[in-house]
């Protein structure tokens, strides 16, 4: 793919305050492994959320040529941890917007669900910064379409952090190329127009944290491990098989399907796992209890209720809003012991980034 549509040559130098909420998302089927610069070893779709989302405000100020420069809050603090990321996809993007090199960019940024939990949070802050540049460029280049601003944004997050190229749009997105949907490729992210069962479209996802600790082993190093990894080929081969399934699945409504689909994938990603050199494993003990009676619960009401996992040890329960009543109940009666401090977030599918007014 031709990328050079994606610079912008105007020579703009200005002041400009922007911000914006980009969600997290959840995938279906997995993206684990990367090649080049921040491209998927094989395809994912992702259902967006609505309620975890990163809030991001930039201000952009006039400053004498040079490399990139910015100073970065989150909750309101200094945080010198996540400098290094945050100047690597500045850097990253430069060659696309190089009005960089002559701004000062002030960023604030808050959560509104735990940092490297396992929850795609480097996927809805990348997302939101990115929408904030896009956003400063669209003031000078006011023939920006919707679709080509929905497409730079992706774009540009996508050399923040992968999967925030799915934290662009919603409600479902897919990244990566696959023969299921025509436009897909693997430099940003499509929500296609595709008549998606309406079952999906207001689906639930009740976040269990398990644990709000920073993972042990970073996403980015996972993705490394799957360069040598020795089930690597037959993996992005199901993953491209899968998506093919999933999209007849979201179309049709095939609730059980879907439940089967998305337990395997979700097992598949942490087989990878722990099957690396070296090895890792991010589940828990809680997060196996949580599995073994989300089965059981199944079983006994027959109630279309599955659980996926990212890179981490929380749970991710997904169900159908006309069933949320008893499955709630079941979460807060049987489930809420194996969450720590007995947090839980209740999400469900949402339509994506909003710009907030500042």
């Amino acid at each position: 793919m031709n990328t050079n549509s994606f610079i912008f040559q105007t020579n703009v130098q200005g002041q400009y305050r922007t911000k914006w909420q980009a969600p997290s998302n959840i995938a279906l089927v997995k993206y684990w492994g990367k090649h080049g610069e921040q491209l998927p070893a094989n395809p994912s779709i992702s259902f967006t959320l609505s309620q975890c989302f990163t809030t991001t405000e930039v201000s952009f100020s006039e400053r004498e040529p040079g490399g990139v420069a910015f100073d970065f809050l989150f909750d309101q603090k200094k945080q010198p941890e996540f400098y290094p990321k945050i100047h690597q996809f500045m850097e990253r993007i430069t060659p696309y917007f190089p009005a960089l090199k002559r701004h000062h960019l002030s960023i604030s940024s808050h959560n509104s669900f735990p940092h490297s939990s396992g929850i795609a949070s480097s996927a809805s802050a990348m997302a939101a910064l990115a929408l904030c540049i896009v956003d400063f460029e669209k003031q000078f280049h006011s023939d920006l379409t919707e679709e080509a601003f929905l497409q730079k944004a992706s774009f540009l997050a996508r050399l923040g952090s992968g999967s925030a190229a799915r934290s662009i749009a919603g409600p479902l997105t897919i990244w990566g190329y696959t023969e299921a949907f025509s436009q897909s490729n693997d430099h940003y992210a499509i929500a296609p127009s595709v008549d998606w069962h309406p079952i999906f479209l207001d689906y639930q996802d009740t976040v269990l944290i398990v644990d709000k600790g920073q993972k042990r082993v970073s996403s980015s190093l996972g993705h490394e491990l799957m360069q040598d990894h020795p089930f690597a080929t037959q993996r992005f081969e199901q993953a491209h098989k899968n998506l093919g399934e999933f999209k007849r699945v979201l179309i049709a409504g095939d609730l059980e399907y879907f439940i089967d689909l998305v337990e395997s994938e979700a097992l598949c990603l942490h087989a990878m796992m722990m099957t690396s050199k070296p090895r890792f494993v991010l589940m828990q003990p809680n997060t196996l209890s949580i599995i073994k009676k989300v089965e059981d619960f199944r079983l006994q009401t027959q109630l279309p209720l599955c659980f996926t996992l990212d890179a981490g040890a929380n749970v991710h329960l997904l169900y159908p809003l006309q069933d949320r009543i008893p499955i709630i109940d079941f979460i807060q009666e049987d489930l809420v012991i194996h969450c720590q401090k007995g947090q839980y977030i209740e999400d469900q599918v949402g339509n994506g980034a909003k710009k907030i007014l500042v």
